[in-house]
């Protein structure tokens, strides 16, 4: 008995001593299934090139480069290589789990077809998986299209996108079903507007040195919620690099529930609405180097979006530079150019209360240079905001001085820490409104 209690204690010893230990390195990896944590670094990965000519696909429609990313998805991942040349989209490019989508820069253009729109001519239940269009002239199979409609009861619009894959006269099958009610009293239709690149549910993606044309002038409106140049939907680990967003009648480039982007060396300009915008829930985001010029804003955080970076930015010409908010707490936001902005460089915005407004984030070391008009803040904290720290930054204003102050703080607003910064130009420095 009593040396089997010491071989007992003896394990038990061992085993504590195992545990604080650290876990051996891997040094030499090996692809082994169902390890996706650890691969090789392989010299060379599966590549497919499309273009118009002398590529591996042949095409300059979104067939073409959907196709390159099925075959490269098929066999667990690879790189979708498009060669030089403009090529038309009728419907999204849907990127999958370690796809990487790489152009040549300002050579590859990624042009989205004019939209056009037409009501139901007949309801569809949530549960069908078709519509019947009033007029169908002009829509093709494959299109992708954007469903609206305001159902019974609701004080907003139900958005679905879907891709049009079967046809008799007027009325076209849906790649999936409806899942909510689009009904003529509810004034639905039927727009041939969807995002240029797209994913849901995948993880490791890669989109670089690519031009996206929105084609803003000839199409309708998808809010930066459902769609933009490139928007994703439940990703994680995405790397956009390189990427021209421009020209959207929406976002540029739109993330939703999605963690550990990062968005580098990107230009975002002349979109409708936003030109980053780190959607609701997405954790971690890091967004540096990237010039952001004559969107109405150019980067919101939207709601919940924390832990992120704002970095060495280029913003100029936006309405509003910089929009924080709803739940955004904990952020960084350093070294910017914040210019130009019509309305404000950077807004904290009022919410709902101080529950919901964005707490505990930085603002450090940018440049804010002629931000808003006569009586606007460069830096506006609204509503019951808390725990802000403005620190270390450059407000420059090289108009006249009207009315303009360098930094506006909301009467709710509680332990908002201005100091060490740099202030010219301006009629106040700061305006306190609990004073």
């Amino acid at each position: 008995m009593q040396r089997f209690l010491f071989s007992i204690g003896a394990c038990l010893t061992l085993g504590a001593i195992i545990l604080a230990g650290q876990r051996p390195p891997v040094t030499q990896p090996r692809a082994t299934s169902g390890d996706s944590a650890v691969e090789p670094d392989w010299k060379e990965k599966l590549t497919i090139t499309v273009g118009h000519k002398d590529a591996d696909i042949v095409g300059t429609t979104d067939r073409a480069i959907q196709a390159g990313v099925d075959y490269v998805a098929r066999f667990g991942g690879g790189t979708v290589k498009i060669l030089p040349g403009t090529y038309k989209l009728r419907n999204s490019i849907f990127l999958q789990s370690k796809v990487r989508l790489l152009g040549a820069g300002d050579e590859t253009i990624l042009f989205k077809e004019p939209s056009i729109s037409t009501k139901l001519a007949d309801d569809s239940d949530w549960f069908d998986q078709e519509i019947t269009l009033a007029d169908a002239a002009g829509f093709q199979l494959g299109d992708g299209v954007t469903l609206r409609a305001r159902g019974d009861g609701k004080t907003y619009d139900t958005v679905i996108k879907r891709t049009l894959v079967a046809r008799t006269g007027n009325r076209f099958k849906l790649d999936r079903p409806l899942r909510d009610n689009f009904w003529r009293r509810g004034n639905a239709v039927v727009v041939s507007v969807f995002p240029l690149v797209t994913a849901e549910y995948a993880t490791d993606l890669a989109i670089e040195n690519l031009t996206l044309d929105g084609n803003r002038a000839k199409n309708d409106n998808l809010d930066g919620n459902y769609g933009g140049c490139l928007f994703f939907q439940d990703c994680s680990r995405i790397t956009i690099r390189g990427v021209t967003a421009r020209n959207n009648n929406g976002d540029g480039i739109s993330w939703q529930i999605c963690h550990d982007v990062l968005v580098e060396n990107c230009t975002a300009e002349n979109n409708a609405q936003l030109g980053l915008h780190p959607g609701s829930g997405s954790q971690r985001p890091v967004i540096r180097n990237n010039k952001l010029k004559d969107n109405d804003i150019g980067i919101f955080f939207c709601w919940g979006v924390r832990h992120g970076l704002a970095e060495k930015n280029h913003l100029d010409g936006n309405r509003v530079g910089i929009s924080i908010g709803h739940h955004d707490t904990d952020n960084l936001v350093t070294l910017n150019d914040i210019m130009h902005s019509k309305n404000v460089g950077i807004l904290f915005r009022p919410e709902r209360g101080k529950e919901f407004a964005g707490h505990r984030n930085r603002i450090v070391k940018n440049r804010l240079i002629d931000n808003g008009g006569p009586s606007a803040a460069a830096i506006d904290i609204q509503g019951g905001t808390e725990s802000i720290t403005i620190e270390g930054n450059e407000f420059t204003e090289t108009r006249e001085p009207a009315q303009r102050v360098a930094v506006r703080i909301g009467a709710q607003t509680r332990d908002i820490n201005v100091k060490d910064n740099k202030i010219r130009g301006f009629a106040k420095e700061i305006e306190d409104g609990k004073r």
